[in-house]
């Protein structure tokens, strides 16, 4: 039975027909209240019962939790296409989902559980994720996306570090197990991203008669690539390496320099393609930025929210608004609701920068984590009849329809 004859015969659920319905609305859901209750702990209210301190709480729930689940949901809907085989649907599916959830509810009441066992909770669905992975790469003999599957297996080991590091009483949020993880999914973003960035962006310039068009994967790709992950081992291994503040520049540097090749600046008339690129931007910007705080320039603070709530955030929030449009038979268009989530989001991310650096931040950071709650709260609510009904029969045939 072929993917299309699998997916036309299912009969359950709709939100367990693709990987990345159920996957992505409740991540976004999960990114919404996580902040909700990350913002009243910095009040002061201790609403969970915790094992590790708030801030690694914090820290984990986004990278660990919120991004493990937009990973599954991207990689379950993604893979198929790769390697021509059967997606996971139905109840394989539910039950990967429930995974998922089993670990963000054992995070959240981790007081009153033992470490492993939220450990082992936590890793259950990316583990079972990689497993799947490896053996669609394997089967499909799909060696271009190997390097996929190695940063998944890193992106595991570093939440099973970060556990570690918490049980020992060390502040997590700042040790090896959470730069190791920022360093994959950055990686991630940079491998997909610098996928799918100029593709969707060549696609759309060549159908309205464009003859300026992204350059093609070369081998200067592959050497700023090549770049960005000894940068990135740095980050990890020796942080406080002299020499790193100047690697970071010139990496980013050379990650602007991959953008500018991509032609972003003709995309300004549809959202769902300039938050792409100024996604992949804040990637670079924030290897600049961990420069500058090398240098004593710039708070450490700051500086790393560029790439966790401005390159992860954002790219992960424009590849769930691109995805769930594109598969489920809706206009590959943004509409005003879903700009100004992207606007929302973008917003979340300056004033979260601006409480590091400006004085009387508590406020600031009020406003950034309600900007950032109603970039995902609001994709969750634009998108749920997205998600959870049918694809739709087929795509309009003129103008532009109705869209998110």
């Amino acid at each position: 039975m072929s993917t299309a004859e699998r997916m036309r015969n299912y009969r359950g659920p709709v939100l367990f027909s693709h990987g990345f319905r159920a996957f992505f609305l409740l991540s976004s859901l999960w990114a919404a209240l996580a902040m909700l209750v990350w913002v009243a702990m910095l009040s002061g209210a201790g609403i969970l019962p915790l094992t590790m301190d708030p801030f690694s709480w914090h820290a984990h729930e986004f990278l660990f939790g919120y991004t493990s689940g937009v990973i599954a949901g991207f990689l379950l809907t993604a893979v198929p296409n790769w390697t021509g085989r059967l997606p996971v649907i139905g109840t394989p599916l539910a039950g990967l989902v429930g995974l998922w959830l089993l670990g963000r509810v054992a995070l959240a009441i981790s007081g009153l559980l033992d470490w492993r066992v939220v450990m082992v909770a936590d890793l259950a669905c990316t583990l079972v994720l990689l497993a799947f992975l490896a053996r669609e790469i394997l089967h499909g003999r799909n060696w271009r996306n190997l390097p996929v599957l190695a940063l998944l297996a890193l992106f595991a080991t570093a939440n099973a570090l970060f556990h570690l590091e918490a049980a020992r009483g060390e502040a997590a949020f700042d040790g090896m197990g959470m730069r190791l993880g920022l360093a994959a999914v950055l990686m991630l973003v940079a491998v997909i991203g610098g996928r799918i960035t100029p593709s969707f962006t060549r696609n759309w310039l060549a159908a309205r008669g464009r003859t300026r068009l992204p350059v093609p994967f070369g081998r200067a790709d592959g050497a700023v690539l090549g770049l960005t992950g000894l940068t990135l081992a740095g980050f990890i291994a020796a942080p406080e390496a002299a020499w790193m503040p100047w690697l970071m520049l010139v990496t980013g540097a050379a990650q602007l320099w991959r953008l500018a090749r991509w032609q972003g600046l003709q995309t300004g008339a549809e959202p769902l393609l300039w938050v792409l690129h100024l996604a992949y931007a804040l990637l670079a910007l924030g290897f600049w930025a961990e420069g500058a705080a090398g240098f004593g320039l710039i708070a450490p603070a700051p500086a790393r929210h560029i790439w966790l709530a401005g390159a992860i955030g954002l790219m992960t929030l424009a590849v769930m608004t691109r995805a769930s449009l594109g598969h489920s038979g809706r206009s590959l268009h943004a509409g005003p609701g879903t700009t100004a989530l992207y606007l929302a989001l973008c917003g979340a991310v300056v004033t979260r920068l601006l409480a590091g650096w400006l004085p009387a931040q508590l406020w600031l950071l009020h406003l950034s984590g309600t900007l950032w709650v109603i970039g995902f709260g609001g994709f969750a609510l634009l998108y749920l009849p997205v998600l959870a009904r049918p694809r739709v029969a087929k795509k309009p045939v003129s103008g532009p329809g109705r869209t998110a």
